[in-house]
This record gives C-alpha cells, sequence and structure tokens, in this order.
C-alpha cells in the first residue's frame, strides 16, 4: 500500500499502523487524506498479518479537522457528498471488525476530535487538546459529534458543540474521551505496547467481542443479552475458544488462528 497522506506500516507482532502525514497542515482532512485514509483501514481490515490497527499522526497534531481551503464554490448536494467523504472513516471504524486504537500526541478537534472518539480505543499525551471547535468560526461539528456524545452522554456533547471549548487531557479522560494518558515522550512506546498486548490475544474472540458490542448498542435492553448470548454461543464452537481453554489448563500459551 502506497499513499500520499498517509503512512502505513504492519509489524510482526500483527499491529497495522497508519499514520496521518499531512504535519504542516496539523493533518487536517482534505478530500485526498480522508479517502486514503478509507482506504488504509480498509486493507488492514482485509489483511491477515493484522489483528490491531493503531492510528496516529505525524508532527505536532493529531487532527485539527478539515482543511478549510476545500470549503468554497460547492451546492448543497455538493457540501452534502463532501462532508460523508470526510466523515466517512469515522463511520467505517465502528463498521471494522478489528479493533483501532487512537494515539493523540496534540490537538483532536472538529473532525479530528470526532476520529479519536469513533476509535475503538484511545491514548493520549498529556499534552492533548480535543475540541468540537468548528462553532468558533461560523460552522458547526454535527458529524463529529455523534461518536463524541456516545463517549460523553447528552447534555456535555452539547456543551462541546455549542461553545467550541477546548479539553485538556485529564477532563477528556475523565469524561470518557480517552481511555488513557501518559507522559508525551512515552506516548509512541506506550502506545505501541498497548496494541500489541491487544493483538496477543485470539484475534476471533476480540473480533466477535467488538462486532457484537456496536451491534447490540441500540437494542432495548433484552435483546442485547439474547444477542450477546448468541455472539458468545457462537465463539464458544471455534479453534480459538478450544485452543484458550486447553492452553489455560495446560499452563501453556495459547497458539491463535490467523484472522
Amino acid at each position: 500500500m502506497a499513499f500520499a497522506t498517509v503512512l502505513v506500516e504492519i509489524t510482526e507482532k500483527f499491529v497495522g499502523i497508519i499514520t496521518l502525514n499531512r504535519p504542516e497542515q496539523l493533518n487536517t482532512f482534505n478530500s485526498q487524506m480522508a479517502g486514503e485514509l478509507h482506504a488504509a483501514l480498509l486493507a488492514m481490515e482485509a489483511d491477515s498479518k493484522v489483528r490491531v490497527v493503531l492510528l496516529k499522526s505525524s508532527g505536532r497534531a493529531f487532527c485539527a479537522g478539515i482543511d478549510v481551503n476545500e470549503l468554497a464554490g460547492k451546492s448543497a448536494t455538493e457540501y452534502r457528498q463532501w462532508i460523508e467523504w470526510m466523515e466517512n472513516p469515522l463511520v467505517t471504524i465502528s463498521a471494522m471488525k478489528k479493533p483501532v486504537i487512537a494515539q493523540l500526541q496534540g490537538v483532536a478537534t472538529a473532525n479530528g476530535m470526532g476520529l479519536a472518539a469513533a476509535a475503538d480505543l484511545v491514548i493520549a499525551s498529556e499534552r492533548v487538546k480535543m475540541g468540537l471547535t468548528a462553532i468558533n468560526v461560523g460552522l458547526n461539528c454535527v458529524g463529529p459529534i455523534l461518536p463524541v456524545a456516545r463517549c460523553v452522554g447528552r447534555k456535555k456533547a452539547l456543551e462541546l458543540l455549542l461553545y467550541g471549548n477546548l479539553l485538556k487531557a485529564q477532563e477528556a479522560l475523565d469524561l470518557g474521551l480517552v481511555n488513557r494518558v501518559v507522559a508525551h515522550e512515552e506516548l509512541d512506546e506506550a502506545a505501541l505496547k498497548w496494541a500489541e498486548d491487544l493483538a496477543a490475544r485470539s484475534p476471533l474472540a476480540v473480533q466477535i467481542a467488538k462486532s457484537a458490542f456496536y451491534q447490540s448498542e441500540d437494542m432495548d435492553y433484552q435483546k442485547q443479552f439474547q444477542y450477546m448470548n448468541e455472539a458468545f454461543a457462537r465463539l464458544c464452537t471455534t479453534d480459538d475458544a478450544k485452543e484458550g481453554v486447553a492452553a489455560f489448563l495446560g499452563k501453556r500459551n495459547p497458539v491463535w488462528k490467523l484472522q
């Protein structure tokens, strides 16, 4: 895979790394990067050598939203098609079976905050700032607010959407927008280690867990249990489940099938 605006690599420990690579533009989304990120995510999903995707950025910002240089001169229909294209990666992550971990080292604003919130897990530098800042330039973040609201709840989501204030790393952690905050100089090592830890687990069990979680999220409570129990029953019939139990009883490391 060769792209102009994202970098991709696959480690020996089954971690696929996607790096947003427009550092001089603070990794803002333009049409090319949106398309390449979407393609890179799908390629990682299809690659049997990848169990976990680590999404990171070059330079000092994770992603400062959408490149406003593409904003002018469109009809309403063209704007809708354009914004849907920009938000494709956010939607794609939840549809993937493989987990995506976002690694944040600087600002994550507007669509960048949406991208971070859309990731399954987030690890952040202590220097991170997050916000739905489009309201400050006469626009809004009604797309990115959707994954953000699922993390923080309705009242806080509306505050973020309407005021556009920036959150520091600790507040983002307290609100559930990130899972871990680490020292800035330790971020690369900590993020990769966290991804490798997840990749060492049964890929099939992880994928079924993620898919079932998202599929059941909007069901009523009793139907959620029914759906989750069916997913668990399917998992119990697999070779990985049998191998995991046998390895535990035999006090050895399991050998997972590649998924």
